[in-house]
């Protein structure tokens, strides 16, 4: 009996730890995404480009090199 208790207890603090991370790394990436975005649209569009068709160009460029 106790051993079941420590192992759901374990399995608690497991999935409690997952999920937090899960949320950090959400916010992280989002937060990434947005810099690069940012980015893109200042540094790197053309005259009327849109951000993910400057992303598209730009990664065509990288493939032709």
């Amino acid at each position: 009996m106790a051993k079941s208790k420590l192992v759901k207890a374990n399995e608690k603090i497991a999935n409690g730890v997952v999920g937090r991370y899960k949320k950090i790394e959400d916010t992280v990436v989002k937060s990434y995404q947005k810099i690069e975005d940012r980015f893109i649209d200042q540094y790197l569009t053309k005259d009327g480009e849109s951000i993910e068709d400057a992303k598209k160009r730009i990664n065509e460029e990288k493939l032709r090199f």
